[in-house]
């Protein structure tokens, strides 16, 4: 199993990152990827011929917040990013010019009252924030002095536009947390869903708000020496009732996008029963990972590099995958958050590079 990042480089056209997405949502891309034998060029409203009856999928249902804040220290600007919120109500938040916050300081925002406290900080540019609004008038600061925090290569010079606000949101989103959107589900339209109903394919839903974590590169090459940022997730009793019913007559379990997968994997024993789940996970796959929980995947391109290629690899196997990803290139796949999707089925034992 190899222990580089650089393994898991290749080539990206620039013009093949996506700055919008399809119109309408399950208008996009599909490549369909089978353990073996060749790649099939779809587009996603073709999802529910590629299930079975008494298959379910199994989608995250966070919802992004506006969770980018130009926040001041007297006259020093300070970016800030929220990251996840912890259990005592502070909000763990990635800082730009960090090294110039000390705790006790007090950060404002321009046109509120709102106001946050430095609790504490830490070498990598993270820090605690206490803020001194809660509840309903926390989530209205948010609409006032927020904005989304979109994906550094969606290119919006002068921010995220009205749109962004549509798009950046899933058909499944109901628990405001994230600060990225799980992007596999913004292919969801209700006539597709209303298609997988009338197939035969259940749904559920969990929750992992997605992290600023997930914005950041990895350092390095060493892939043993990365540490992912923990993430909030919640699987219900009936949601993992319903997923162990399923394995036990003989269904798939499809996961909408690599949050939903993560979360599945934290929370899935030995024999892969599916445990009630309510706290952080940091669960880093890569190949070599034997999988409990998840029979097939539905997920965008990803970066270069990324922990999220490697997941795939992972998932689908390590050659498979580059394979996949060259055919997608020279066939004009869209790349990245806003571009197209593709289906992985699970390799009875994914592989690694020598």
């Amino acid at each position: 199993m190899t222990d580089l990042a650089s393994d898991f480089d290749f080539d990206l056209p620039p013009a093949l990152v996506a700055d919008h997405p399809a119109r309408p949502r399950d208008s996009a891309r599909l490549l369909d990827i089978p353990v073996a034998g060749p790649f099939q060029d779809r587009i996603v409203r073709d999802l529910p011929s590629l299930l079975r009856p008494g298959d379910l999928l199994v989608a995250n249902d966070t919802a992004v917040i506006p969770a980018q804040l130009d926040a001041r220290r007297g006259e020093a600007r300070i970016g800030i990013t929220l990251d996840r919120i912890l259990p005592d109500g502070t909000w763990h938040a990635l800082a730009r010019n960090a090294r110039r916050l000390r705790a006790g300081d007090v950060l404002t925002f321009a046109g509120v009252e709102t106001t946050a406290g430095i609790v504490s900080r830490d070498a990598e540019g993270g820090v605690i924030l206490r803020f001194d609004a809660e509840g309903p008038a926390f989530d209205a600061f948010l609409q006032t002095a927020g904005a989304l925090a979109l994906p550094p290569y969606i290119a919006r010079p002068d921010g995220p536009t009205e749109a962004d606000r549509d798009d950046y949101r899933t058909i499944f989103s109901e628990h405001r947390g994230a600060v990225a959107a799980p992007t596999a589900g913004l292919h969801f339209t209700p006539g597709l869903l209303a298609a997988l109903d009338a197939a035969g394919v259940a749904r559920r839903t969990l929750t992992l708000h997605v992290g600023a974590g997930t914005f950041l590169p990895m350092r390095g090459d060493s892939i043993a020496a990365h540490r992912m940022h923990a993430e909030r997730g919640v699987i219900t009793a009936e949601t993992a009732a319903a997923i162990n019913a399923t394995r036990a007559a003989g269904g798939r379990i499809v996961a909408v996008g690599t949050t939903t997968l993560r979360l599945l994997e934290s929370a899935a024993e030995p024999d892969g029963t599916i445990r009630p789940f309510d706290g952080d996970t940091a669960i880093f796959i890569r190949p070599g990972y034997r999988f409990r929980a998840v029979d097939m995947l539905m997920t965008n391109f990803h970066l270069p590099r990324s922990t999220l290629f490697m997941l795939v690899c992972a998932f689908a196997g390590y050659q498979r995958m580059r394979d996949a990803y060259a055919h997608a290139v020279a066939d004009g796949y869209r790349f990245y958050s806003y571009g197209d999707a593709c289906l992985l089925h699970r390799a009875p034992c994914p592989g690694a590079p020598a």
